[in-house]
This record gives C-alpha cells, sequence and structure tokens, in this order.
C-alpha cells in the first residue's frame, strides 16, 4: 500500500509541475514591456500573446498573438529547455500617425521549471508592418509566467 500511494503521488506531481500544458499568465520586460500570457494547444504547440507598453520616442500600446511550434530536441540537457518559433500578429496603438498592422515573426528559448508552474523565457521577433505604412521593427524581450492548473 506505501509503494502504491508513493507511485501515485509521484505521478501527480509529475503532471501537475509541468509548463507544457494548461494556461500561463505573467510579464515581459523589454520592448515592449507588459503582461504576456501562453496557452498550450499540445505537447509541442501553444498560443501566446502579450499586452505591452513602448516606452520608445513613438510611445504606444501593442497587441499581438502568436502560434508556437516547440522543439524539445534543439539543446540537449535534462533540464526542459525548447527552442520555440512562430508566426503572428501585432496592432500598435499610439498617436493617429502612428497605428500599425502587421505580421510578426518570433524566435526563442524556454525554460520550463520541473518543480514549480513556472517557465522563463527570452525571444526576439521581427515585424512586418503592413497598415498605415510599410515599416521594418524588431520586438524584443524577456519574461516570466505563471501556469494556472
Amino acid at each position: 500500500m506505501k509503494k502504491l500511494l508513493l507511485i501515485l503521488l509521484f505521478l501527480i506531481s509529475s503532471t501537475v509541475f509541468t509548463q507544457d500544458k494548461g494556461f500561463g499568465l505573467g510579464v515581459i520586460l523589454g520592448e515592449p514591456t507588459g503582461i504576456s500570457f501562453k496557452g498550450w494547444t499540445s505537447k509541442t504547440n501553444a498560443i501566446d500573446g502579450g499586452m505591452a507598453w513602448s516606452f520608445t520616442k513613438s510611445t504606444a500600446l501593442h497587441l499581438h498573438a502568436d502560434y508556437l511550434w516547440h522543439s524539445f530536441d534543439v539543446i540537449e540537457s535534462e533540464e526542459n529547455i525548447p527552442l520555440y518559433y512562430g508566426v503572428g500578429a501585432r496592432v500598435k496603438f499610439g498617436n493617429k500617425d502612428n497605428n500599425r498592422l502587421g505580421v510578426r515573426g518570433i524566435i526563442g528559448l524556454n525554460y520550463l521549471m520541473r518543480k514549480v508552474p513556472v517557465d522563463f523565457f527570452i525571444e526576439i521577433a521581427p515585424i512586418l508592418d503592413l497598415i498605415q505604412s510599410t515599416e521594418f521593427s524588431m520586438n524584443g524581450g524577456i519574461g516570466v509566467r505563471y501556469f494556472f492548473r
């Protein structure tokens, strides 16, 4: 009976404290800085997004959402550190002449902690604005998210 309880405890704890499922909410610091979320759709795919503020000379609110693919075998380690990449969209609300809508690519690294429902990430995102004018820019940052079950 004692062995059965230990096995059940191990199985429950190994499923509860993984960040490759569920919904995470946290912060991203960089350009722009704000709130970050991530929702896993499968073991290797997720949708992430953010609502953030740009502190550059043309201050603006950024909203973005991306579809992500994760590669868990790029960095060989006992830790969960997948490389992720994806594509999405970005809307930027600034002054009247600075509103933008564009396509966003993304590449980053994710550290999925084993014992607590938290992940850390670092990413860069090239952006091609298509509306109001065609313009290339970059976003990037580091962040942390807590995953809810």
